[in-house]
C-alpha cells in the first residue's frame, strides 16, 4: 500500500471537486489529492450525450481562475442573442487543461484517476488494484450530488427484446433508421431530445413525448451576465415582490410567471414539477410543435406493440426508436451540514448553481475558522423536483443571499468571482436594487410552506 500525505482528499474531479480545488490552489497553499472513477477530469461530463451543451452560460461555468470559451454571444440558433454554451467536447477539454495546465504544474495537487474511494482515505485504481492510503486533514466529498445520465443506468422500465429502447447517446446514429421516435423523459435531457429531432429536420407528428409530470421553466434570458445582469436582475426583483404578494400558491406561481421569470409548455397545463431545466423562449416555440405529448405517468414497460404507462397504454411497432431520457440527472439528496470535522460534502448553497457553489464552499473553508460559521454560511439548497421546492428552494437561496451581501468581505469576494453572474464585477456600478421585497418574500415563503405542509 503506497502512504501519501496532503492536506486535502477530494473523492470527485467533477464540476464541484475541480471549482473547489481551484479555489483552495488559487486562495491557500493546501496541498491535494484527487481520486475520481473517470479516466479524464469533469465527472459525468464524460458520460454526457455527445451533443449536449451547457444549460447556462459558459461565461460562469468551470472554475473561478480560468475562463470557459470566448464570451461570445451566440449569432445563430435556438440561443441567439445570449451568452455561448459549450459543448461536451469543449468541457472536457477545459477541464482536462485546468487539471494539465493549472493543478499540476502548482506542485499541490496529485491526481489519481480510475480509482475508487473505499472510505477514510483509502483508494484504489480500477486498473491495477493498487491500493493508497492517504493521511490527509480533511476528505472533501465532491460526489454526493450523484450525477447520472441516461447512458450509465438501466432503464428504470421493462424493454421487451423485441423492442428498439436506446440512451440519449446513441441518438445521433440511430435516428434515421427508424419512422417514428419517443422520447422517454420529461426533464432537461428529454427536451434536449426533442429538440435534436427538431433540429435535424425530424418532422413534429412523428414524435412522441412521454412526460409524467410537467415541468416549470427557467428563461435562460435572465440567467445572463455582462449587458444582460441589469435586466435579469430586474426580472428577479419583480419574481420577489410577486412572491411577497402571493396568497398561495397557485397565486404565487401565476404571480411568478407573469414577471416572466418562469415559463411552461403547455398554458393548459399547469406544472407539478421543477428542476432548474432551462430554456430559451425559442427553443419553447420550437418543443411547442410537438403535438403528441403523453400524459399517463411514468413509464411501466416497453412491449412488443405497445407502452404501458401507470394510467394507460398506447401503441408503438417495430418501426418505433424510444429514447430513454428518463435517468435521474441530480437526484434529490437529504441537505446534510456541509461542514462537519475533517469532513466536507459539497452541496449546492444557492439554487441550482453546483459550481459557484463549491467555489463558495472552499472560499469559506479558506477564510472562516470555525465550522458553526461556515454552516450558517453554508445552508443547503437540495436539488429541487416538485412545485412546492421550488418555494423550499427559493426559501433557503433568498436566506444565504442576504447573509452574503450583508458580509462585507464575501460580498467583495463575490464581485470578484467569475462564477458568481449575479453581481458585476469590480469597476461596474453596481444595481440599484431595493432588498424589500426579499425581506418580504421571506416570511410569506415561510407562511405558504406552514400551511402546505400543514396540509
Amino acid at each position: 500500500m503506497n502512504e501519501l500525505e496532503a492536506d486535502y482528499l477530494i473523492v470527485g474531479a467533477g464540476a464541484m471537486g475541480m471549482a473547489f480545488a481551484d479555489v483552495l490552489v488559487t486562495e491557500t497553499d493546501a496541498t491535494v489529492i484527487m481520486v475520481d472513477k473517470h479516466h479524464h477530469p469533469g465527472g459525468h461530463w464524460n458520460d454526457a450525450y455527445p451533443f449536449v451543451r451547457l444549460h447556462q452560460p459558459s461565461a460562469f461555468y468551470g472554475v473561478n481562475s480560468r475562463a470557459l470559451g470566448e464570451n461570445r454571444i451566440d449569432t445563430d440558433g435556438w440561443n441567439k442573442g445570449l451568452y455561448e454554451l459549450a459543448t461536451n467536447s469543449e468541457v472536457c477539454a477545459y477541464f482536462g487543461q485546468v487539471m494539465q495546465h493549472q493543478f499540476l504544474p502548482s506542485g499541490r495537487v496529485r491526481y489519481f484517476p480510475l480509482c475508487e474511494h473505499r472510505g477514510k482515505g483509502r483508494f484504489v485504481s480500477l486498473l491495477s488494484g493498487e491500493e493508497h492510503q492517504a493521511d490527509v486533514r480533511k476528505v472533501v466529498d465532491a460526489t454526493y450530488m450523484d450525477v447520472t445520465v441516461p447512458a450509465v443506468p438501466p432503464p428504470s422500465f421493462e424493454v421487451a427484446d423485441d423492442a428498439h429502447c436506446v440512451p440519449l447517446n446513441d441518438l445521433p446514429r440511430t435516428a434515421g433508421h427508424f419512422e417514428r421516435h419517443v422520447v422517454v423523459g420529461a426533464g432537461k435531457t428529454g427536451m434536449d431530445a426533442c429538440l435534436f429531432l427538431l433540429a435535424h429536420r425530424t418532422p413534429p407528428e412523428s414524435i412522441s413525448w412521454i412526460m409524467p409530470r410537467d415541468s416549470w421553466l427557467l428563461d435562460r434570458a435572465n440567467i445572463q451576465p455582462g449587458e444582460f445582469l441589469d435586466p435579469a436582475l430586474e426580472v428577479f426583483q419583480a419574481q420577489m415582490q410577486a412572491i411577497a404578494e402571493a396568497t398561495d400558491m397557485d397565486d404565487l406561481f401565476d404571480r411568478v410567471q407573469a414577471t416572466g421569470a418562469l415559463l411552461r409548455l403547455d398554458p393548459n397545463v399547469r406544472p407539478t414539477m421543477y428542476r432548474c431545466a432551462t430554456v430559451t423562449q425559442g427553443e419553447l416555440q420550437a418543443l411547442r410543435r410537438i403535438d403528441d405529448v403523453v400524459r399517463l405517468g411514468h413509464m411501466q414497460r416497453i412491449e412488443r406493440d405497445a407502452i404501458v404507462m401507470e394510467h394507460g397504454t398506447i401503441p408503438t411497432s417495430a418501426a418505433t426508436l424510444h429514447v430513454h431520457c428518463a435517468a435521474d440527472g441530480l437526484a434529490q439528496r437529504p441537505a446534510v451540514l456541509v461542514f462537519d470535522g475533517d469532513h466536507i460534502t459539497l452541496q449546492a448553497v444557492r439554487t441550482c448553481q453546483q459550481v459557484f457553489s463549491a467555489a463558495f464552499i472552499a472560499h469559506i473553508e479558506a477564510t472562516v475558522n470555525d465550522d458553526e460559521r461556515r454552516n450558517a454560511l453554508c445552508t443547503p439548497v437540495p436539488h429541487p423536483d416538485t412545485d412546492v421546492d421550488f418555494l423550499r428552494t427559493t426559501l433557503v437561496n433568498t436566506t444565504n443571499l442576504i447573509q452574503w451581501m450583508q458580509d462585507t468581505a464575501l460580498a467583495a469576494w463575490l464581485r470578484r468571482s467569475r462564477l458568481d453572474a449575479f453581481t458585476p464585477p469590480p469597476g461596474e456600478d453596481l444595481p440599484d436594487i431595493d432588498p424589500t421585497p426579499m425581506f418580504q418574500a421571506i416570511p410569506n415563503l415561510q407562511r405558504l410552506l406552514a400551511v402546505i405542509d400543514g396540509a
